[in-house]
């Protein structure tokens, strides 16, 4: 317990959090431009909840800092938690066989001041169909490998915080 409970202040921690984020990116690069499974909205979303843990290695920077503690802890619970819930969003679009129960938007919705897909086409531009599952592995589609991870990561947040608290009654 008291090692989970030191892991926030751990420099290590928050890279080795930060860097299995940007393997995952770095998955989705591979999945889009080598096996061309084109992103759909929802993917793109995913794909942004996945950046926003790799921002998580801005704890890194000192760790000792209770407020870039609380910045950390923040990326990961907002990003593990919508990402998980844009996947469960994503596989309900996937199993749906009524064409009109879900629409796929055609162009991301970030904010007016952070229009992603215009800046980073490459990486923010969705071109797929949310409902098309073109890629399965063990029987489950990418947006339910992706609700796993999610899960995992939010799984991970709160023993982490939580050990945190009881232990070391601390963030």
């Amino acid at each position: 317990m008291n090692f989970i409970a030191s892991l926030p202040t751990s420099r290590a921690a928050w890279l080795t959090l930060a860097a299995s984020a940007l393997v995952l990116e770095i998955c989705a690069l591979f999945f889009q431009y080598f096996l061309n499974l084109a992103p759909c909205i929802m993917c793109i979303y995913q794909r942004t909840a996945v950046l926003g843990l790799v921002f998580c290695a801005v704890s890194a920077i000192n760790p000792q800092q209770v407020l870039l503690r609380v910045f950390g802890y923040l990326c990961w619970a907002i990003s593990a938690f919508w990402g998980w819930s844009i996947a469960n969003e994503h596989i309900a679009m996937q199993q749906n066989t009524n064409p009109f129960a879900f629409s796929c938007e055609v162009v991301p919705n970030f904010p007016s001041f952070m229009p992603l897909h215009q800046w980073i086409p490459s990486f923010f531009e969705a071109t797929g169909d949310c409902g098309e599952i073109s890629w399965s592995f063990l029987g489950m589609s990418m947006p339910g490998w992706m609700q796993i991870i999610f899960a995992v990561y939010s799984i991970a947040f709160v023993v982490v915080l939580l050990t945190r608290l009881l232990v070391k009654k601390s963030v």
